[in-house]
């Protein structure tokens, strides 16, 4: 198993979230990684992780990467399931707002033969210990209907931090991913559906940190909608300039 955090400014938080995750893998058969992705923090994540990192498991290996400036949890989690080489990759939010004992659920459906399981806090038997704002739920709930109508994907909840891929699944898919937004997401299993990998929703218990680096205002709710649009023209535009591009290498040849 190989585990991708995406963290900015979580020197906070990434402590208890490591600590909890070498527990829970210092416990499971076989090797795994744990890989943090620093995307631009400017406080002392990086520190935090490296001192956590002593204190690794004997069958767990620590890996961290990153880069300035801030860029978007998009890039991160990209660049960590590039460099993951777990059989099956996780990627988990740095504020530990699902916990590792859910994980068994995921891994039960890729045993089913799914590609990807995906956490969701809109099915049955999913437990929300804290919930967000009014406002953050209501605007989740009207991004996830425009997602199901628009971009046709099934699934009731998207945008959950807590998402198990198959190693090929995570490598192909997030080898195409170009949203640096959250709404990578959206643009991720948009490409699973269109690959044709096998996704399933499983319920978690999930916990709210209100202090989140996830900010909404009017400004950013539009970006995030925009970038939402842009997903299939992006990949439309890039699969005809490819297509372009090997004709003319064809018509040079000949």
């Amino acid at each position: 198993l190989s585990i991708v955090i995406p963290c900015y400014n979580e020197a906070r938080r990434l402590p208890h979230t490591l600590a909890r995750t070498f527990t829970y893998l210092a416990a499971k058969p076989g090797h795994h990684e744990v890989i943090v992705i620093d995307d631009g923090s400017t406080d002392s994540t990086i520190e935090e992780t490296t001192e956590a990192f002593r204190q690794l498991p004997e069958n767990v290996q620590g890996k961290w990467f990153g880069y300035a400036p801030n860029e978007g949890k998009g890039k991160a989690v990209r660049i960590g399931m590039r460099q993951a080489s777990g059989k099956r990759i996780l990627f988990m939010d740095a504020d530990y707002s699902v916990p590792l004992e859910d994980l068994h659920r995921a891994e039960d459906l890729l045993d089913q033969g799914y590609d990807i399981a995906i956490g969701s806090r809109a099915i049955e038997n999913t437990k929300i210990v804290e919930h967000q704002s009014f406002l953050r739920e209501r605007i989740a709930k009207v991004f996830g209907l425009i997602q199901r109508n628009y971009l046709g994907l099934k699934l009731k909840d998207t945008q959950c931090g807590f998402k198990l891929f198959t190693r090929d699944a995570g490598r192909k898919i997030f080898g195409e991913v170009k949203l640096t937004s959250v709404i990578f997401d959206g643009e991720a299993l948009w490409l699973a559906k269109r690959m044709k990998y096998k996704v399933a929703e499983f319920p978690v218990e999930w916990t709210h940190d209100p202090d989140t680096r996830l900010s909404y205002n009017f400004a950013r709710s539009l970006k995030v909608l925009r970038d939402m649009l842009a997903i299939p023209f992006i990949h439309i535009s890039q699969k005809k300039a490819a297509v372009q591009s090997q004709n003319h290498t064809v018509r040079a040849l000949g």
